[in-house]
């Protein structure tokens, strides 16, 4: 039906589904052969019990079997040794007749060697290949020889053809009457049919393609009959012609070209080939041939979605007729699917039917929402409700049906079309299209219906299964399904903005959701209810936070997901339902990976910030403090987490936008390293003392990585780049207050302060580094606070006076006193090395530079000061701090008189 064959393709498709097919036969038969082993080794020494229920997809693998007859008892049985019992495949070993019962089990029958493989397997496959071939060049020859005209070539084809049909059908019924059973992993009747069929294929295919002898319609409906007879053949001699079958028929459109597609024609006979090879796989069990059928009908929906007008009628009945075949024949516990056992979800039953909606999908989104189209993704979604709400092992399908649904809705909802029903501040008459256009209407009725199915049948599945998986899939899809397709018919008609409307369905939603939640939490206790519950309490919270941000500004999003995280912990603390704390989590990660809204404005502190990120900040501490009352778990450490980062956001976001003054794409500048430092400095300290109490592994990891976030700032930021003695220019202000004290002189304080909120907790190493920063900074204070007095508000300019350098030293020798005056008042080690490195440092000035560039009197004034502060230092370590004790003379002893 569609051009572009080439003349050799009916070969290779041929040979790659004879390949496969006995490929997925071996695999099966050999899987049995083991079974089988097992069996016997346990037969003798207990009864065989019945197996469990099991889904029949499993029950029986893709054995190749020569008849559908059970095979007849031998010709001559001894009247003492009754024959073995039957097992379910032909192809099983009997018992040996003479085991008795209280006899060790057999052992199992050893691997095939070589020439056993060579002469019952190999040479069987490569001769049936070979009889195909050789159909093949037969024909290739005669055309090149010119032997025979092209009527004979296709007639001798065709008798070819019968011939090896025939021998297959005798030697299957000349075995089935012998009491020689086929070996099924080289089937010598079902390889000669094989062989027989794919010479068929190519030889009207040959009589069409090559010599006209047929037109389309006839070369069509042969190939078709020749499709399905393989199919029904494979009931008599096994899945290697099933393979070939499937195969065959649903590449015989492609064979046969049409100048006209006919969609009509193609999708009615493509229902029929899924119709009868759905009813094969049903009949003998084969997962592989249901899976393989779906796969192939799917594709089939893809040719003619591409073109412009796409012809929706037949699409749409091949997605439709597909559906109901897959119900009908293969949801397990369905009409006329296979057995079950009630309260499992089966992977096929629920693939099958989420392939076809799929495919309908395609459909919707290829016809741009035609009204038929969307009719049929109606019509498949309601019918997926009603087959999981009857067969439980189609359950898995309700995931498929609520993801196809929201792709349908979200995609319209971003299309580009001035349907705008709803402006900022509430709807206005006459502008926007009508309320009551077609492509509006249709999908607000549909999306009704669908919230509606979702949402009752998700409510009303509690409690009818004692599965615990299938009331929380059904619950699952009740709760996520409305609160999309909301959030998309948000998108498409108020485009994001102020909408009161919909602000009163998202309430009127939580009231369902929230209503549901309590009617369940008054019934039983019943398998998977408590998940449920939870599910609907989160949406309960979720429908409420989307009437926050229908009502508000866009922005409000981030803290309508914050306090669903807080009052998600708040519910958890209430119903101590585990899956509640993992969705506190959950939320608090959106608002983490979300960014607030651009409308800041240019008011300190009071502006958009302190909401965008305070709030949800503040939510965060809540959540934490309620989730940590019942256990220290991972969604508290996110939570946790969340709270953290949010409150160093709200710092640093706030932080910018006042030394910036709302510019907040500004360069950075040395007040806003400033107050960086000291405010992550402030929240380091403070996490230090929380982690004392809490235990929490966050705490602990936040309150170091504020550290090093506070250190990088200041070394970077302070002390490199904004550094007004290195390479800015800034103008730090008046002489004393000023922002050399805010940038060096505090955070200098708050170093010190850091290193002994951790001293005796964390590690020496690790509080000594801190209180080296302080120094560092305290240091650095004095210098610039003296270049400050010496230069001006303006540091990097103007040379250095032997007065500035004197001062430097005078400066920094009476730090260096001051700290060791410190250490010996409250006895602390930690400050008299700090003056000691001070003092040394001051030393190394004094003979590495003061030598060099003073003069005059600066030179000796500068070393006797250094000189005397040096010999009263050596005085404060003798006499008070490392003080000797003279030891008294010692006592004669007495003598007696």
């Amino acid at each position: 039906m569609f051009d572009g064959p080439f003349d050799v393709f009916a070969l290779i498709i041929a040979i790659i589904a004879f390949l496969i097919a006995i490929k997925s036969s071996n695999q099966a038969t050999e899987l049995r052969r083991r079974l089988n082993s097992l069996e016997e080794m346990f037969s003798a020494q207990r009864p065989v019990q019945p197996p469990p229920l099991m889904p029949v997809w499993e029950q029986a693998p893709a054995a190749a079997t020569t008849t559908a007859a059970p095979e007849p008892p031998p010709l001559a049985p001894e009247p003492e040794t009754p024959p073995p019992p039957l097992t379910e495949d032909a192809s099983s070993p009997p018992l040996e007749a003479d085991t008795e019962p209280g006899a060790p089990p057999p052992l199992p029958a050893p691997a095939p060697g070589l020439e056993e493989r060579l002469g019952t397997r190999w040479v069987v496959w490569i001769g049936g290949l070979a009889l195909a071939l050789g159909g093949f060049f037969m024909v290739r020859y005669s055309i090149e020889a010119g032997l025979l005209g092209p009527g004979v070539r296709v007639f001798l084809g065709g008798l070819f053809a019968a011939a090896l049909l025939g021998a297959g059908e005798w030697t299957r019924r000349k075995e089935s009457i012998s009491s020689i059973a086929a070996l099924p992993i080289a089937n010598i009747p079902a390889i000669l049919t094989a062989a027989g069929t794919a010479v068929a294929f190519a030889t009207i295919y040959a009589a069409y393609a090559l010599y006209d002898f047929l037109v389309p319609a006839t070369a069509f409906v042969l190939l078709g009959i020749v499709a399905m007879g393989t199919l029904a053949a494979a009931l008599l001699h096994g899945p290697a012609l099933a393979g070939l079958g499937v195969v065959g028929a649903f590449v015989t459109p492609i064979l046969v070209s049409s100048g006209k597609p006919d969609y009509w024609a193609l999708y009615i006979y493509l229902a029929v080939v899924t119709a009868a090879s759905f009813g094969l796989a049903r009949i003998r069990l084969w997962r592989w041939l249901a899976v393989t059928t779906i796969a192939f009908a799917v594709l089939w929906i893809f040719p003619g979605l591409d073109i412009e007008q796409v012809q929706v009628a037949p699409h749409a009945f091949h997605a439709i007729a597909g559906f109901v075949l897959a119900a009908l024949l293969v949801v397990c516990g369905f009409m006329f699917g296979p057995s079950m056992e009630d309260g499992e979800i089966e992977p096929v039953s629920s693939g099958a039917l989420g392939a076809y909606l799929f495919g309908a999908m395609l459909v919707v989104l290829s016809s741009a929402h035609a009204d038929l189209a969307l009719i049929a993704f109606t019509l498949l979604v309601g019918g997926t409700l009603f087959v999981a709400w009857r067969a439980p092992a189609a359950t898995g399908a309700l995931g498929a049906a609520a993801a196809t649904v929201f792709i349908v809705f979200a995609e319209w909802a971003v299309r580009a079309n001035p349907d705008m029903l709803v402006l900022p501040g509430g709807p206005m008459p006459g502008v926007g299209p009508v309320a009551t256009d077609s492509a509006v209407t249709l999908h607000l009725v549909t999306a009704a219906i669908f919230a509606a199915g979702f949402g009752v049948t998700g409510f009303f599945a509690q409690g009818r299964s004692n599965s615990a998986i299938i009331p929380v899939v059904w619950s699952a899809a009740g709760v996520a399904t409305p609160i999309a397709i909301l959030v998309a018919l948000y998108a498409r008609i108020a485009h994001l903005d102020r909408s009161i409307p919909f602000a009163i369905l998202a309430v009127l939603l939580a009231a369902a959701f929230g209503a549901a939640t309590e009617a369940l939490m008054r019934r039983e206790e019943r398998p998977g209810v408590a998940t449920s519950i939870a599910l609907f309490a989160t949406g309960t919270l979720g429908a409420l936070a989307l009437a926050l941000t229908f009502a508000l500004e866009k922005g409000w999003l981030t803290i309508a997901l914050a306090l669903m995280s807080l009052g998600t912990a708040w519910i958890s603390l209430q119903r101590p339902i585990p899956v509640l704390r993992r969705l506190a989590a959950i939320f608090a990660a959106i608002v983490t990976a979300r960014i607030v809204g651009d409308a800041v404005g240019t008011t300190p502190i009071f502006n958009w910030l302190l909401w965008g990120y305070g709030l949800p900040a503040a939510s965060f501490w809540g959540a934490s403090i309620f989730l940590r009352r019942r256990a220290d778990d991972a969604p508290l450490r996110v939570v946790e987490t969340a709270a953290i980062l949010f409150t160093a956001l709200l710092a640093f976001m706030e932080i910018r936008h006042f030394a910036t003054g709302g510019r907040m794409t500004a360069a950075p500048s040395l007040l806003e390293f400033a107050l960086q430092v000291c405010i992550t400095l402030a929240m380091a300290i403070g996490l230090e003392r929380l982690r004392l109490r809490s235990h929490s592994i966050v705490h602990n990891v936040g309150a170091v990585v504020l550290t090093a976030i506070a250190g990088l700032i200041s070394l970077l930021g302070l002390l490199i780049l904004e550094n007004p003695l290195l390479f800015s220019g800034v103008d730090v202000g008046g002489l004393v207050f000023n922002l050399l004290l805010l940038g060096y002189a505090l955070p200098a304080v708050l170093m010190l302060l850091l290193s002994y909120a951790v001293a005796g907790h964390r590690s020496v190493a690790y509080a000594n580094t801190i209180a080296g920063g302080a120094l560092v900074f305290a240091l650095t204070y004095v210098t610039l606070e003296i270049r400050r007095f010496y230069h001006g508000p303006v540091l990097l300019y103007g040379g250095t006076t032997s007065a500035e350098q004197y001062t430097y030293s005078i400066g920094w020798l009476a730090f260096g006193v001051a700290l060791l005056g410190v250490g010996i008042l409250v006895n602390s080690e930690r400050a008299r090395l700090a003056s000691a490195a001070v003092i040394a440092l001051t030393i190394f000035k004094a003979f590495a530079v003061d030598v060099w560039t003073l003069t005059g009197v600066y030179r000796a004034l500068s070393f006797m000061c250094l000189g005397v502060v040096l010999v009263a230092i050596g005085w404060l370590y003798q006499r008070i701090l490392f003080r000797r004790q003279i030891a008294p003379p010692p006592v004669a002893p007495q003598t007696g008189s």
